[in-house]
């Protein structure tokens, strides 16, 4: 950076991307200074160096943000409903459900079946069909429904989308 850049000529990236050419060091160090900025040094090992004109604390600034951003981890959500819970639950659970999957989280719909409700699976059926119908617009089903012992389960993982 500046003065560290011993090498000379230089090819010279000006501070708006515009190409210079090859340069002699100190004829890029004073475009450099006339502009307020600093010459850093990007390829080395080419010949000749590649040199840019920037503002070399704005970019370490951007290059430590970049860093300490987090990528999302996906994680599996699960919500569990009743054959006998109300509709009005049920939408509640869905925006949840509409909510975890445009976050980029899988989601594990679980019917519970307790004592005589396991006589009459058909309507937690009808209820996890229902929420499976709701969300198709935004998730594409891994596991379809099945029985697992007491309770009913589906898994749904979030629909990709081209652009991401």
């Amino acid at each position: 950076m500046n003065e560290q850049i011993r090498i000379t000529p230089i090819r010279l990236i000006g501070a708006d991307g515009e190409q210079h050419g090859i340069v002699s060091t100190a004829q890029a160090m004073e475009m450099a200074r006339e502009v307020g900025f600093d010459l850093v040094e990007i390829a080395a090992t080419e010949r000749p160096p590649v040199c840019k004109i920037m503002d070399y604390g704005k970019f370490k600034y951007a290059q430590s943000k970049k860093s300490h951003q987090k990528t999302h981890q996906q994680k599996l959500k699960e919500l569990r409903v009743r054959p006998k819970t109300g509709t009005h639950d049920v939408d509640t659970r869905l925006n949840q459900a509409r909510q975890f999957l445009e976050d980029g989280d899988k989601v594990q719909l679980k019917v519970q079946f307790r004592g005589r409700e396991m006589q009459h699976i058909e309507e937690g059926r009808r209820i996890m069909d229902q929420m499976l119908e709701k969300l198709v617009d935004v998730c594409k089903m891994e596991k379809p429904p099945a029985m697992e012992g007491k309770q009913m389960t589906a898994l749904l993982a979030p629909k990709t989308t081209g652009g991401k």
